[in-house]
């Protein structure tokens, strides 16, 4: 997983990178009137999060809530 910042322009898409035709890719908007902000290093945290969900590194819903239970 690569991670690009750019801005809309235009009602485009420009960011500063290349990625190859046909990539998929997920958009996460800063919309300061969303109602909610995150800091940088709580959008690195969720950026790896869905970096592992896609390499396949999950764990089930009874797996967690043991884990949670443990602590």
């Amino acid at each position: 997983m690569r991670v690009a910042s750019g801005k809309v322009v235009d009602g485009q898409i420009v960011y500063e990178g290349d990625f190859p035709e046909g990539a998929d890719v997920t958009l996460i908007a800063d919309d300061h009137e969303a109602g909610f902000e995150v800091s940088p290093e709580l959008k690195a945290v969720l950026l790896e999060a869905m970096a592992e969900c896609d390499r396949g590194e999950t764990i089930s819903a009874a797996d967690l809530l043991r884990e949670l239970q443990d602590e």
